[in-house]
């Protein structure tokens, strides 16, 4: 059944300049500026292709830095080449209210808390989903969603009325379409009996911003945390030479190293084909692979994918300073 988009009360008014993430296909002409309520993955998404598309956008949201589960290095690279595009960050700031205008230029008045006011052509809220549970009747099943509409599962996708099964965006995290289809999968062969294995702990996350992100693994916040030991290696596109020939100067590839094992922690991507070459280091972690594998194996010149054998070298030569 999927989510639905969820506006706070303070901000639904009737005006077709305020609009969610899932009215965005019906626009029929490009707004001058827009504000977008929430720095999430949809927020962000719409945020970089808009300002792609030259309008004068704004990222309005309480949280300091925007999709907080990336690698730090990702989000700053990521916002650095927003603001190139002429993006601004109202971060730490909340959204007091929507007023509708009608002074024939701008649209809609975003309100903050802090005092600051802002006119703008459209407003886009990306301000959370809900579960689509509300039409369900889920007190016959005798099912109950939480506060966000979402149904709770055991490890066999199971809800609390054992042959009901739920799997997607309604049971939450981590809510993508790859790991949606697997859920469903998996349900279906607890269903019908079919042996299947548990959902695979490493999956990546494709973030189809300008530019695109892609990660699989650890992040160095949660190996800190964690008190895992551990190394870095960096291959910048730059520096290889299809890098260069596509003309993408500014991507990078980042690989997290145990400091014993050698074994690959986490990938870390941002840059053209993010999302496809992602899938290596999920298959080498997969394998339980080491830095090894990467350095002594041969990737086809030039390509992207010969990020990985320099990223690999590098953290290779700072282990071995070590």
């Amino acid at each position: 059944v999927g989510t639905h988009p969820t506006p706070p009360d303070n901000l639904l008014i009737s005006d077709p300049a305020v609009i969610t993430s899932d009215d965005v296909p019906r626009l029929t002409e490009l707004p001058r500026s827009m504000v977008v309520i929430g720095c999430g993955v949809v927020g962000i998404e719409y945020a970089s292709m808009f300002a792609a598309l030259g309008v004068d956008v704004t990222v309005v949201d309480g949280r300091r830095r925007p999709l907080e589960f990336l690698d730090d290095e990702i989000i700053d690279e990521l916002m650095h080449q927003m603001r190139d595009m002429r993006v601004i960050f109202r971060l730490g700031e909340t959204v007091e209210r929507l007023e509708r205008l009608e002074n024939g230029r701008r649209h809609v008045a975003v309100h903050l808390q802090s005092g600051k006011r802002m006119a703008t052509d459209l407003a886009l809220i990306c301000a959370g989903r809900l579960g689509a549970t509300n039409s369900l009747k889920l007190n016959s099943a005798g099912l109950s969603a939480d506060e966000r509409g979402r149904l709770i599962v055991n490890d066999e996708f199971r809800t609390e009325t054992s042959n009901i099964f739920a799997a997607g965006d309604v049971i939450g995290f981590p809510s993508l379409a790859a790991t949606s289809s697997e859920q469903g999968r998996l349900a279906a062969c607890k269903a019908f009996g079919v042996d299947s294995g548990p959902m695979p702990e490493n999956f990546p996350v494709g973030i189809y911003a300008i530019p695109e992100i892609s990660m699989v693994g650890k992040t160095e916040r949660s190996l800190t945390e964690e008190k895992i030991p551990y190394e870095t290696g960096i291959a910048r596109f730059r520096e290889i030479a299809r890098g260069q020939i596509i003309g993408d100067v500014s991507g990078f590839l980042k690989l997290l190293v145990h400091r014993e094992t050698r074994k690959i922690l986490g990938a870390h991507i941002i840059g053209t084909g993010a999302t496809e070459l992602i899938h290596i280091g999920q298959c080498v972690m997969g394998l339980n692979g080491t830095l090894d594998y990467l350095i002594e194996t041969i990737f086809n010149y030039p390509t992207l994918a010969e990020c990985y054998k320099v990223a690999a070298l590098d953290a290779h030569n700072k282990l071995s300073l070590q």
